[in-house]
């Protein structure tokens, strides 16, 4: 008798799979938050060595999300998939039990490889399985609010197994998930390639991972060196000169038609050059607000780590509330809107935090965390959208990878900055809430700039500037 042909998977189960890497990678950044003075406690680390607990995940995954998007296509994305969870496995095993700070950096980057894995090839596995547009839009809507419970839950989750078992079990609550996402996906998920998969581009991918770290190194280090040390200017010249050398050879991979890391005419888009700058303005706030906030509550306010946690729930579950409202409105009505009021949520937020001392009372504090994530919530969606908008089908995925490195970038900035103020009260012996001051206006114009790319990326020129974009690509 002939076997019988295996049933398909449904794509909800598929989605379900995927959506547990998601879970991995959200929760991932607010538990290590809350973590990283009990961190900074046992390993003797100093500021900058907690900054680099951050940016060497944020790093590495914001310079490799191209690569494995393009590994995925050309290798199998269950595949690809299936060992970026073994390799972010592996660095949450390793990370439990780093001997000193040192390894606990290296085998965060070793989490950022295996996590540059995941999201954005779930995101490929999840549009291959869902071919009906409407039912595709409808498992992008479920993907942001696991996202946002992700991150509601990060704080909490952290919060009490730091205060009860310690920081090491924050990496410990990754393996089982991890392990079962891998036994998941060999069983119900289909394998897939691209019809065509793009070229690798290794070199520009060493001009771009070797940039950021060169930038991110002399912003940390500023602070105590001093931005005239000698190898603080190396380190800004090398970014300088990688910087350069990456446009350079993207353009000429551009003229020779192989394939660009980034293909610079994506930039001629208005549109999309303001999803580069929101994804990096936004996630820059985001990620200093975290570093800041979680050291504030802990060694100013000095609450314990499970109630951090619990006073970072706000911003979470409003994010979380905020996101598929922002998606529906950016279906009917364009980004504007929720442009808008996420340039005022994040305005209104960081304003209040202008005047924040040991004694400003803790709700407004939290009511500061609420608008910070009507804020956030809010960018989300509209980043997406503007970032794809008038681009071909062909070139919308690669599009939208641009735009998720762009947050990545922001948030491994946003670290480095939000740390040295830090850096300066501990090295002067000042408040840290008064030190944070200036980092606050400076998100305040970041929150801003938010509000004016509202404006300027749905006006009649940004849109004229999309179509020729795509005119370029069908050309």
């Amino acid at each position: 008798m002939p076997e019988n042909p295996k049933k398909p998977t449904h794509p909800n189960v598929i989605l379900s799979i995927c959506c547990m890497s998601l879970l991995l990678i959200a929760m991932d950044v607010t538990i290590v938050n809350v973590a990283l003075p009990s961190i900074e406690h046992e390993l003797h680390a100093s500021v900058a060595q907690l900054q680099w607990i951050i940016d060497a995940y944020t790093l590495v995954l914001a310079s490799l999300l191209m690569l494995s998007g393009s590994m995925s296509d050309r290798f199998g994305r269950r595949r690809i998939f299936q060992i970026g969870l073994a390799m972010f496995s592996l660095g949450s095993l390793l990370c439990s039990i780093a001997p000193n700070i040192h390894t606990l950096i290296l085998f965060r980057g070793l989490q950022g490889i295996g996590a540059s894995m995941l999201n954005p090839v779930a995101l490929s596995i999840i549009a291959n399985a869902f071919t009906v547009p409407k039912e595709r839009a409808r498992a992008v809507g479920i993907w942001g609010a696991v996202a946002g419970a992700s991150l509601a839950l990060g704080p909490l989750i952290g919060g009490a197994l730091v205060q009860t078992v310690g920081w090491r079990a924050i990496f410990w609550i990754n393996l089982p998930i991890s392990i079962a996402a891998i036994v998941l996906t060999a069983l119900f998920v289909p394998e897939s390639k691209a019809p065509r998969a793009r070229r690798p581009d290794p070199l520009g991918q060493l001009f771009i991972f070797g940039f950021l770290c060169c930038l991110t190194y002399a912003v940390i280090d500023s602070p105590i060196a001093g931005w005239r040390a000698p190898h603080i200017l190396a380190m800004l010249g090398s970014a300088l000169v990688l910087f350069l050398l990456f446009l350079l050879h993207e353009h000429r991979r551009q003229l020779s038609q192989t394939d660009p890391l980034v293909d610079l005419r994506f930039f001629r888009s208005v549109p999309f050059s303001t999803a580069s700058v929101l994804g990096i303005s936004a996630f820059g706030c985001f990620a200093g607000f975290l570093f800041l906030n979680t050291l504030y509550l802990q060694q100013v306010r000095h609450l314990a780590a499970f109630t951090t946690g619990l006073c970072t729930l706000p911003l979470a579950v409003t994010m979380m509330i905020c996101s598929p409202l922002s998606g529906r409105l950016v279906g009917s009505r364009g980004p504007r809107p929720s442009l808008l009021l996420a340039g005022f949520g994040f305005t209104a937020s960081t304003l209040i935090l202008t005047n924040l001392s040991t004694t400003t009372p803790l709700f407004i504090v939290l009511s500061a965390y609420v608008l910070f994530g009507i804020g956030l919530g809010m960018v989300n969606p509209a980043i997406s959208n503007s970032a794809v908008e008038g681009m071909p089908l062909s070139q919308a995925g690669v599009a939208a990878a641009i735009a998720s490195t762009s947050r990545q970038v922001g948030a491994a900035l946003g670290v480095a900055i939000a740390g040295t103020v830090v850096s300066l009260s501990h090295a002067h012996h000042t408040d840290l809430a008064l030190a944070t001051h200036p980092i606050w206006w400076l998100m305040v114009a970041a929150g801003l700039l938010v509000f004016a790319c509202g404006i300027v990326s749905n006006t009649a020129w940004a849109k004229a500037s999309a179509q020729k974009v795509a005119f370029l690509f069908q050309a």
